[in-house]
């Protein structure tokens, strides 16, 4: 197994390090002009140098705080509500339409709107990243607890078990797998809405940093900024999964 693990992470590495090395050739070659996509060496440098000018821990603090206020939003929204809406038959069929019409609505196509309630402060912002995370956990919380085995409820129950007792101690831990990964879904959703909230209407964040840098002719730090939002999206995903297989869900390891 380990070494299937490590033959697949090579293979992995592989296929990054041709991508960075075609991106870094085919502009010093001519296929691509560099004014449109620079060599990535350039890119990199343009990263390294935003990071010592100052600027980077500023425009990276404020995404952040936007991300993680939608997020842990959407998250004690979505949870109790799939729960509730999980754990009724009835309930689930008259919200489900309701549910899949909101969820096919484009956090971007609302976006006016938001603008239109709240203007264009932080407020409409954290509601933009609110939607787009909502949905993710929210399906999947409902799926969890619609999927729970009837018969670990049935065996609480007929020992006794309150009504919170079975809701905490068996449809939660039983959901939680299908939870988790809404929440890892909703997670990658609040960072791609947070780069679109931050291009209309800001002076701050790195989505604010991309439509800065294009409007100035800055094409490296353009790229650089792309580059830190990929970064900053991978370390969220990683570190969600490393806490579900460490915290959250490791009494399933055996």
């Amino acid at each position: 197994m380990a070494k299937e693990a490590a033959l697949k992470r090579i293979k992995s590495l592989i296929a990054i390090a041709i991508f960075f090395a075609l991106w870094e050739a085919l502009p010093r070659i001519g296929i691509i002009k560099p004014s449109l996509l620079p060599p990535f060496s350039s890119v990199v440098v343009a990263m390294v140098d935003f990071v010592f000018s100052g600027k980077f821990a500023g425009h990276l603090l404020i995404s952040i705080q936007r991300s993680v206020k939608g997020f842990f939003l959407a998250l004690a929204v979505a949870i109790p509500l799939g729960v509730a809406i999980g754990s009724s038959r009835t309930f689930a069929q008259y919200i489900e339409p309701l549910i899949q019409g909101f969820r096919q609505t484009a956090a971007l196509a609302l976006y006016p709107v938001f603008i239109l309630f709240f203007g264009l402060g932080e407020t409409s912002k954290v509601a933009i990243i609110f939607w787009a995370s909502l949905w993710a956990v929210l399906i999947n919380t409902i799926s969890g607890v619609s999927y729970v085995n009837p018969t670990f409820v049935q065996a609480a129950q007929s020992m006794g078990a309150s009504r919170a007792r079975v809701l905490f101690t068996v449809i939660l831990p039983d959901a939680l797998p299908s939870i988790m990964t809404g929440v890892r879904l909703s997670a990658t959703a609040s960072i791609l809405s947070l780069v679109a909230a931050e291009m209309i209407g800001s002076n701050s964040g790195l989505g604010f940093l991309i439509m800065n840098s294009q409007y100035n002719f800055q094409v490296p730090l353009m790229y650089a900024a792309i580059l830190y939002i990929a970064i900053f999206g991978l370390v969220v995903n990683y570190a969600l999964a490393w806490v579900e297989k460490k915290y959250v869900l490791s009494w399933k390891q055996g």
